[in-house]
């Protein structure tokens, strides 16, 4: 079980930064795509992938976009993050293999504990593939909680 604490409002500082990574596996786009509805082949078949400006298959565009909320939910603030509202715009295509690197940055704080958060997303040659930037509202006192152990998912 991994324990989390978040940063509260009070705490964030403008030019704050944290990160999160993940690397993209097969299983990770099977289950977006599952658990989305998003089976657009260029994601799914190898075959009409190729024949796209890709050349190959690509994660779902919002695949980058729920890591975003991961950062933002469990690395900066962290727990009791309330998602206010999200900008992002789509620079390179992800593929499978890559790793995806979340910068978070604390951009502005506003008033009723609202924060401006530069979102932006790195592949492992740090080539920025998403940037983006949400807003959020922040907790109000500090917490450590301990994040649920997610049950094991088959796909087949």
């Amino acid at each position: 079980m991994t324990q989390v604490t978040n940063t509260p409002y009070e705490a964030l500082e403008v030019g704050q930064t944290a990160s999160y990574s993940k690397t993209v596996e097969e299983r990770d786009i099977q289950l977006f795509a599952a658990m989305s509805g998003d089976h657009n082949p260029v994601h799914l078949d190898p075959e009409f992938a190729a024949a796209t400006m890709f050349k190959e298959r690509i994660a779902h565009g919002m695949f980058s976009g729920a890591l975003i909320s991961a950062a933002v939910a469990c690395e900066l603030p962290g727990p009791g993050t309330i998602y206010v509202g999200q900008q992002m715009s789509f620079q390179k295509p992800v593929k499978i293999g890559d790793t995806l690197t979340v910068r978070l940055e604390i951009l502005e704080k506003m008033p009723k504990f609202r924060v401006r958060i530069a979102t932006r997303v790195f592949n492992q040659r740090d080539e920025i593939v998403v940037d983006g930037e949400a807003e959020i509202i922040a907790p109000r006192k500090q917490q450590t909680v301990t994040l649920p152990v997610l049950p094991a998912i088959s796909i087949g």
